[in-house]
Formats: C-alpha cells, structure tokens, sequence
C-alpha cells in the first residue's frame, strides 16, 4: 500500500494521447503531450527533452574542491559551479565524459571515479539527468584552448568545509554545486560507501537522442 493507503495497482495511469515537438535545439527540444488526468480530463505537459549530463566533484589530497567560475548567460552573472558538460558524444561513456569536461575546463585529469549523487534536474518540466562524480587522485595535464565562455573561464580550489557553508549561506547557489558538497557531507558523516563509477543510471533520458536518429518530429 501506499502512505495514502491507496493500492499502487489501482492508481491513475498518466496516458499520453497526443504528442507533438514544437522546437528542436542543439542541446534541447520542447515536446508537448497530452495527457490524461484523474477523473477523466486532459492537460498539456511541456517537456524540456535533454541529452543528459555529467559534473565533477573533484577533490584533491587537502580536501579541497576544484571550481570554476563561469559566465551563465540566463543569469547575466559569473557564478561558481563544478566542471560539467553535457553526453553529447555519440557513444562517449559518461565517466569518460566527465573526465574530458575536468580536463577542458581545469587542466586536471583524475585516476579515480565513484558516483557521488544523480539528479533528476526538474522533473517538473525536463527528463535532464545529472549524475554527479567524485574524481580524486588528481594529477594536472595540458588544458585544450578554450572557446567561447570557456575562454572567460577561470578555476580555483576552495576548503570543501567552506563551500559547504557558502552554499548554506546563499553565496553559492549553482544546484549541481550544493547538492554534490552536500551529498559529500552526507555521505562522510553516515558512513556512506559511493557507488562504482560504472553503476546503472535508469533514468538516462534516450528521447533526444533517438529523435535525431531517426529524424521524427
């Protein structure tokens, strides 16, 4: 039973009964579905498809973490967050991925990889799912020119006691940055072992990439 004390057997199934794609981007597409409601009604649900993406944690000897300061267009601010990138190489393994934005972003490579925690970014609107890595054994390696913002990109190490408390204090809000530092603490204070960095991620979003296979609309 449920904690309502429903049956899960008997609860409403959210059909689709129509769909369509209103915008198809690089990096995103915005689908709209029709879907049926409790009681018998319909609503439109707008739906962010994404690529996935992965971020790094990455944590040297000191126990400090390796951010970047980064120029985010929506926000009109530089703002610090972890290296991150989106899996937008066809068949490129996420930890490799993850592994290629560290060196891109900071010129550093890591020898060990354990996932640290997955986000469902807003599963309100988008099927975007984040996994988050805990790179340590670091080791510094020649950095590719950088481009666009990246180019503007700059990246230091803070205590990771102190990114704590900034993020609970509101002086750093990137999401992906809070949850990781927190997902750390969390998992060192209960004892926690981390997950390989190998281990299934179930909800890895497929519909972008297998609408730009096959080219439907």
């Amino acid at each position: 039973m449920t904690p309502t004390g429903q049956d899960p057997a008997d609860r409403h199934r959210f059909e689709v009964v129509d769909s369509a794609v209103h915008y198809r981007g690089a990096i995103v597409n915005l689908r709209v579905d029709t879907v049926t409601m409790p009681g018998g009604g319909h609503a439109d649900r707008e739906i962010v498809e994404h690529r996935g993406a992965v971020a790094v944690l990455a944590l040297d000897e000191r126990d400090r973490v390796l951010v970047i300061d980064q120029y985010r267009h929506a926000l009109g601010r530089r703002i610090l967050q972890l290296p991150a990138g989106l899996l937008d190489v066809a068949g490129e393994d996420p930890v490799a991925a993850a592994d290629r934005e560290l060196v891109e972003e900071t010129g550093f490579t890591a020898a060990r990889y354990q996932v640290l925690v997955d986000l469902a970014v807003s599963p309100g609107f988008t099927d975007e799912l984040l996994r988050v890595y805990l790179a340590t054994d670091l080791r510094a390696v020649d950095r590719p020119a950088p481009a666009d913002e990246e180019a503007d990109m700059a990246s230091r190490w803070i205590d990771l006691g102190e990114l704590a408390d900034r993020a609970l204090g509101g002086t750093v809000y990137d999401a992906t940055a809070v949850a990781a530092v927190t997902a750390l603490v969390a998992a060192r204070s209960l004892g926690t072992t981390l997950r390989d960095a190998d281990a299934p991620a179930p909800l890895w979003p497929t519909a972008f990439d297998a609408r730009a296979q096959t080219g439907r609309s």
